[in-house]
């Protein structure tokens, strides 16, 4: 029994915030039909069922949530109440009519902008309610407005009071997932350049970044509506998201560059400084993931910097040999773009190093070996 209880304390522990979510979810839903009930609406369950929707994972993103559902609810309201009462529709043809006058335009517009999307549902509560409970379209739209409103509120607040969940902390989580992957699929590649690719393993991880990307760009964003509205502190996540993006683009010309491994006599010769430049970048790299999850220092740069210096010092003497002049010439590019995009990826981690430094707010003090060793890689 002691088992399964730590057990079942370790998933709850391990699922926090979505735990954290249940629970204002459900704050917000009881909250809201007291207060409906309070009110005196007609319909607390549309009070319920709005706060539950703008209960959301993080402060930024019930803050957008909200928005989005008062404004399609007050537009659609205003829009349903004005054909309801403006044209006639005492048979039902003519129901069938104000109906499609209610529905095609805001439809049209919620394709358009789908944040949008509630006006449609709203315009046709206030149309077709009024046959079912003998009110009036002017009544319909009041109440459903109302009860909205009660239901945003309730759901904004408990979103800010109870377990509130910043998107600014997401952006760790998040942005150090996407490393860890990038990582992952850099491993890959320079690997492939002495081995040959595996591209079922590879399509997974570009797949997994790619989704990584688009929620992290979506965290961004409501991270930097919660700076813009004063409720939360901390950088700008704009250089640690584009700083990533750059990581992902060297990626990208890394995959290019490495469609086919090397000519066997460069394996022999590259097979080495690669795999030193591979295990440099891909530890940093989820070093990093591990700095921003853990709030540590930003770590060491100095062992990419000294592997790729021993890489560009191979190839220098590669050329100087002449055995760069015999390769075909699509087999040459790929050959220096594969050095062009570490140039360009150390680069970018440099930049990540800045940004980790101000996400963490703590740099480790190097040994002066290391600084040595790696000033001189510089």
């Amino acid at each position: 029994m002691t088992a399964l209880l730590k057990r079942f304390w370790g998933v709850l522990v391990a699922r926090k915030v979505e735990l954290g979510l249940g629970i204002r979810v459900t704050v917000a839903a009881i909250s809201s039909l007291v207060i409906a009930l309070a009110c005196g609406l007609k319909l607390p369950l549309w009070a319920v069922l709005t706060s539950i929707i703008v209960t959301q994972a993080s402060v930024g993103r019930s803050l957008k949530t909200t928005r989005d559902y008062l404004v399609g609810t007050i537009g659609g309201a205003i829009y349903g109440g004005a054909v309801a009462i403006l044209i006639p529709h005492t048979g039902e043809g003519a129901l069938l009519g104000v109906l499609v006058l209610a529905v095609l335009p805001l439809a049209f517009i919620a394709a358009i902008n789908p944040s949008l999307n509630v006006a449609t549902v709203t315009a046709i509560i206030v149309l077709l309610l009024p046959t079912m409970n003998h009110g009036t379209p002017l009544e319909s739209a009041i109440d459903r407005v109302l009860e909205v409103v009660v239901g945003a509120i309730t759901g904004l607040l408990v979103s800010f009071l109870v377990l509130p969940s910043r998107a600014h902390s997401h952006i760790r989580a998040s942005a150090a997932r996407t490393l860890e992957l990038i990582a992952a699929a850099l491993g890959e590649l320079l690997a492939a350049l002495t081995r040959g690719r595996d591209n079922d393993a590879l399509h997974r991880l570009q797949d997994g970044i790619g989704a990584a990307m688009v929620g992290l760009d979506a965290t961004g964003a409501e991270a930097e509506r919660e700076r813009a509205a004063h409720l939360s502190t901390g950088p700008d996540t704009g250089p640690l998201l584009r700083t990533i993006l750059r990581l992902r683009h060297d990626l990208v010309m890394i995959g290019r560059a490495t469609v086919v491994p090397l000519p066997s006599e460069l394996q022999k010769r590259l097979a080495g400084p690669l795999a030193r430049v591979s295990d440099a970048i891909v530890t940093y790299l989820r070093a990093m993931a591990s700095a921003l999850r853990t709030g540590g220092g930003a770590p060491a740069i100095w062992p990419v910097q000294v592997a790729l210096q021993a890489y560009s010092g191979e190839v220098a003497a590669l050329r100087s040999e002449g055995l760069i002049r015999g390769m075909p010439g699509d087999a040459a590019e790929r050959f220096f773009a594969i050095g062009f995009s570490l140039e360009q990826m150390r680069q970018n981690l440099k930049d990540l190093e800045r940004c980790i430094v101000e996400w963490t707010e703590a740099v480790p003090e190097l040994p002066k070996k290391a600084e040595q060793d790696g000033t001189n890689a510089s």
